[in-house]
């Protein structure tokens, strides 16, 4: 398996994978995410592709990618309540459905984790919903740990 930056001929590819990701986001959480994946949701990965302070990597196994990560640098400068927070964060994780539970997704973060040391990063974030357990596990299970939380009551 080959984890690398992605090719712009590779969007479209990348793009089947994210709608993979809305439909589990639409099914868990049918109240905030909107079915289907439009037009504008699809052309959303060409603004990412040229925005510099974001890279989408990829897990190429046998000729097929099977996995990607958008991965955006954040920098928030100092104010009166923090200081600066300078960090990589993980937008968008994705392995295919077909090729789950091959180390597909440990690949990807161990290669997003080395690409955080040589820029400098000392920290990496990622924001997951709740109700996706099977990534909750697998964040434990590579590291990741809880230090915020949303919460909601419906009223």
């Amino acid at each position: 398996m080959d984890i690398r930056f992605a090719r712009e001929d590779e969007l479209i590819r990348i793009n089947e994978m994210r709608k993979q990701v809305n439909d589990v986001h639409v099914e868990g959480k049918p109240e905030v995410f909107k079915p289907g994946f439009s037009e504008e949701l699809q052309n959303f990965i060409y603004y990412i592709w040229q925005d510099p302070e974001q890279d989408i990597v990829v897990a190429d196994k046998d000729g097929e990618l099977c996995g990607f990560a958008i991965v955006h640098h954040i920098y928030k400068p100092e104010n009166p309540f923090m200081y600066v927070r300078d960090f990589l964060d993980i937008d968008e994780f994705c392995v295919d459905e077909h090729h789950r539970r091959e180390g597909v997704a440990t690949a990807l973060i161990d290669f997003i984790k080395k690409y955080a040391k040589e820029k400098g990063y000392h920290r990496i974030e990622l924001n997951m919903w709740e109700f996706n357990e099977g990534a909750l596990a697998f964040y434990e299970a590579a590291g990741f740990e809880t230090y915020r939380r949303y919460m909601e009551m419906f009223i």
